[in-house]
Order: structure tokens, then C-alpha cells, then sequence
């Protein structure tokens, strides 16, 4: 089961949640049990398998080692931004140069379908094509403000993004119980 779907994430931003979790720093002991650190994007075969698990590449792509680093600074890019509120998103000059820096990367067309509507498609060619489907969530998110409600975990121990599905948009952490609970109590 995919993990967006796991916590109800609209599908808009699946893609895009999951590229973010797929670097996991949570460095937590929950019910006596350490919570193993972890990258699933460690090696080129590693982001070839996520992307084909998505729909994001086809059978048989081949990725470099030069890709899997341009794929980690989206990562990277993308996490800064997100461990921002949303309101210092915009104030913030270091995560807007580093997700612009990122972003230019994977660069999108507005393509015409077929019903007439539009949609963003990759301008890339190569095997990292599906990644800018990821930057094309980034703007569709944005521009419908859903981007306001996908965060990084306020926890120093946890970090993993979530989807704010209160009502006021104001969760700090992604689950109050364990991560709220355990920065409250301190």
C-alpha cells in the first residue's frame, strides 16, 4: 500500500508527498523500539525502481549517477521548503533559491489535450522526465493552495511530511499523539 494513500493524501500530491518521505530521519524510540533511519533513493537502481513503482519511468529506464544526485537536490530543495510555515514560505530567500535552483532542472510545457484542457508535461527527455511530473504537482499544489497543507513534521525527531487535514490548516506535527505528545511533554 503506498504511504499517501495509507494517510489519506489527495492523489494530487501523492507523488509529490512520497518524494519527499522517501528520505526518512526520524530518530525516535517508540514502545522500546529505535526508528531505523533511512534514504530509499541510495543508488540510481534504487530512484529507477521508485519512479517505475509510480508510473513515473518505464521498464528498463536507466539512471546515472549524475541523475540520482539531480533527483536529490529536488529532495533536498523540496524538504527545506516544506520544514517552513507556510506563511515564511514565501519570506524565506534560502528554501525559495534552493527549490528554484532545483526546479529549473525539470523544466515543464503546457501541453493541450485532448478534451481541450491543459496540463503541465515534461520538457525533459531523459529518464528523470517523471520527476518533473512531481514539480508539476509542486505548481498545480500551489496554485490551488493545497501546498499550504503539506508540511515537514515540526519534531526534530521525526521530520517525515504530512498532509494537514484539520480544519484551520494549523497541524504542526504529523501525528499529535506521537510527535506532538512527545515534544509537549518536554
Amino acid at each position: 500500500m503506498r504511504e499517501a494513500r495509507k494517510f489519506k493524501v489527495p492523489d494530487a500530491l501523492a507523488n509529490l508527498y512520497e518524494f519527499a518521505n522517501t528520505l526518512d530521519l526520524r530518530h525516535f524510540t517508540h514502545h522500546g523500539v529505535q526508528h531505523p533511519q533511512g534514504d530509499e533513493l541510495t543508488s540510481p537502481d534504487d530512484l529507477a525502481a521508485w519512479m517505475r513503482a509510480r508510473g513515473l519511468a518505464a521498464e528498463g529506464t536507466r539512471i546515472t549517477p549524475a541523475m540520482l544526485g539531480t533527483a536529490h537536490q529536488l529532495r533536498s530543495g523540496l524538504r527545506a521548503y516544506l520544514a517552513r510555515d507556510p506563511d515564511e514560505r514565501r519570506r524565506n530567500k534560502d528554501a525559495l533559491r534552493s527549490l528554484n535552483k532545483a526546479t529549473r532542472l525539470f523544466p515543464l510545457l503546457a501541453e493541450i489535450r485532448d478534451d481541450g484542457g491543459m496540463v503541465l508535461a515534461p520538457a525533459r527527455e531523459d529518464a528523470l522526465a517523471g520527476l518533473s511530473h512531481i514539480v508539476a504537482e509542486l505548481y498545480d499544489a500551489s496554485a490551488s493552495g493545497a501546498l499550504n497543507r503539506l508540511k515537514l513534521c515540526a519534531s526534530d525527531e521525526c521530520q517525515r511530511a504530512f498532509f494537514d487535514r484539520s480544519k484551520p490548516g494549523s497541524r504542526r506535527w504529523c501525528v499529535s499523539t506521537l510527535c506532538g505528545n512527545r515534544m509537549k511533554t518536554r
